[in-house]
């Protein structure tokens, strides 16, 4: 609107016609008139139609809230699932997702509604097309930056590449570990992998339990390691395998000041649920291991049995096996032998009919878990899963706590001793009931538990899911 204004009227500049619009929205409409209402009187006043046609194509840069009919061209940097809700007015249900795309200039989210969410796959889209969306209408989002909203009578077509847009791929804009100065979004970041990936639940905005993968990835000279946290992942999106050494490319995350509570106050890198994977250097996983369990037990409300193991050359695992897939009756100081269906660094998921796990018979050359037994003066590593003998000194306490989040857990602790010390042991959320269990005198054998450092800066024992109690008579 402003440049049909200015193109009819070669005497008014800009800073003229901003005035104008200050004055019909102060004078004539105060507190009704938007800078676009006002823009139609000073149009009228000026007596300039702006009923022609607006450009029909839009760079990404001049996408602006409440353009209509809008056509542009961008690469996909992220294609994110499907979000079904119902309706607050018709309590009728309606499906939406988020593409976003990206030129030389900056990035737009495009978002489909009900019909349109299928087109990715119909289209059989992938990170880094180069694609046309057409008749988008442009709202603001939640963070006041525009989205274009494709249902009705919009499109999306693939574009064919060597043509007239000069548009980066992913290959161009991808920055490395040494690259990252500040804080910023849409980025592609390549690094490799010095940590074991991990995914752990946590609590969202919005009150759902939900899912995070953890990473650390560093440069190749391994003198600057970045934390990074992949939110809301939808676990068929994650890799079959992540493993130390491996190095990959996140596509479509941000960086920001990391919480100097969790990192060294360097920056860190965050993702979510678009974020895509791409790998630059694979190591891959074995394809079977023989391992022996240490601990397991039960999670009944995800119907998957937790576990830790280990190998022949003492390396520990983390296993998660798909109690519904396999009738299996699997207890401490047992060799089995598994093939995997995942593997993230030192965590083994058998969970799909793709993967397979027996029983084998006593393997002397697997340590077993006598072997691993420590005593109270010897713990140190908060790295380590230890087993250790001890009596419980103290009857446990037991309450429901407020996490950061919002959420109410159940956490109880009590103190347990040997001939060497004493320490505190604390269980959360499901493992509390194994701690309020206890009972003061008893003998216990707590099995496959990590040290952590207490409130008060001492070493204490906590429970995973993987660790278990049994009582000595």
């Amino acid at each position: 609107m402003i440049e049909i204004i200015l193109e009819e009227k070669q005497d008014l500049n800009f800073e003229k016609l901003k005035e104008m619009i200050e004055e019909k929205k102060t004078n004539v409409g105060a507190g009704y008139l938007t800078d676009q209402g006002a823009l139609f009187l000073v149009a009228a006043d000026l007596g300039i139609s702006l009923e022609k046609t607006p450009k029909s194509e839009y760079s990404l840069k001049d996408v602006f809230v409440g353009a209509r009919d809008v056509t542009t061209i961008g690469r996909i940097m992220s294609i994110n699932p499907i979000k079904i809700f119902l309706k607050r007015d018709s309590n009728q249900e309606s499906r939406n997702r988020i593409i976003n795309i990206y030129d030389k200039d900056s990035n737009v989210k495009v978002k489909l509604w009900d019909d349109f969410v299928d087109l990715p796959e119909h289209l059989d889209l992938k990170l880094g097309d180069l694609i046309k969306v057409s008749k988008g209408q442009v709202k603001a989002g939640m963070d006041n930056k525009p989205i274009i909203n494709l249902s009705s009578n919009g499109s999306i077509e693939i574009v064919l590449e060597g043509g007239k847009y000069q548009i980066p791929l992913l290959s161009e804009i991808t920055q490395t570990i040494d690259d990252l100065d500040v804080p910023k979004e849409n980025m592609v970041i390549s690094g490799r992998i010095t940590s074991d990936p991990r995914i752990s639940a946590f609590t969202n905005s919005r009150g759902e339990r939900a899912k995070s993968l953890h990473i650390e990835l560093s440069n190749d000279n391994d003198t600057r390691k970045i934390r990074s946290i992949i939110w809301n992942i939808n676990e068929e999106k994650v890799p079959k395998s992540l493993t130390i050494g491996s190095k990959i490319k996140l596509i479509s995350v941000k960086t920001k000041i990391g919480n100097p509570n969790f990192s060294n106050g360097d920056l860190e890198i965050h993702g979510d649920e678009g974020t895509g994977f791409e790998f630059i250097d694979q190591i891959e996983p074995l394809e079977n291991y023989t391992l022996r369990i240490i601990s397991a037990r039960i999670d009944p409300s995800e119907k998957k049995m937790h576990c830790m193991a280990i190998d022949k050359d003492r390396k520990s695992y983390l296993l998660l096996i798909d109690i519904k897939l396999f009738d299996i009756q699997i207890e401490t100081d047992d060799v089995i032998e598994c093939y995997p269906n995942r593997v993230l660094g030192n965590t083994i998921e058998i969970t799909d009919q793709d993967s397979y796990v027996q029983i084998l018979k006593e393997d002397k050359d697997i340590p077993g878990t006598g072997q691993f037994e420590s005593k109270i003066m010897d713990i140190d590593s908060m790295n380590t899963p230890y087993v250790v003998e001890v009596i419980v000194l103290q009857n446990p306490n037991k309450m429901d706590v407020n996490t950061k989040s919002g959420e109410i857990v159940s956490v109880a602790d009590t103190i347990v001793g040997d001939d060497t010390g004493e320490i505190r042991l604390v269980g959360w959320r499901e493992s509390s009931s194994l701690v309020s269990e206890l009972k003061i005198g008893e003998r216990v054998r707590i099995l496959a538990v990590n040290a952590a450092s207490g409130k008060e800066g001492n070493m204490e024992l906590s429970l995973k899911p993987y660790s278990n109690i049994m009582k000595i008579s």
